[in-house]
């Protein structure tokens, strides 16, 4: 990756949002090693105290969680006025159409499937920030 696009990330707000461990370690380590400010949280309810407090640039959120899963937990955030520009980026272990399709009715930017590599994580941050 460039270093002017390593830059554009400098400072960038991003929330992780997955019942995963695995997967919020990854991300919260790939993205600070970027220089993006992360937070994490382990379910929608937890997500949307997060993004009142922290005003995210950029959200991930895994489709499948317990108590709020992450077309809800999306939708919610659309629904929000202050928060309704915010971009969303659904991560799911499946590559399914029906679960894109549906990632895009609740209003979600973009569909990344786990495991995502690096570049994937970088790149889906850049095409809606950049």
């Amino acid at each position: 990756m460039s270093s002017s696009a390593s830059r554009s990330l400098n400072g960038l707000k991003i929330l992780v949002v997955d019942d995963s461990k695995t997967i919020r370690r990854t991300a919260e380590t790939l993205l600070t090693k970027e220089g993006c400010q992360v937070f994490t949280a382990i379910d929608g309810f937890d997500a949307l105290s997060k993004i009142a407090d922290h005003h995210p640039d950029l959200i991930f959120v895994d489709i499948m969680m317990p108590r709020l899963d992450g077309y809800e937990t999306c939708s919610l955030i659309k629904h929000n006025k202050i928060f309704k520009s915010t971009p969303v980026i659904m991560l799911s272990s499946k590559d399914g159409l029906f679960d894109r399709a549906r990632g895009r009715l609740v209003g979600s930017e973009q569909y990344l499937t786990k495991p995502f590599t690096k570049d994937e994580l970088l790149g889906a941050i850049t095409s809606q920030i950049g």
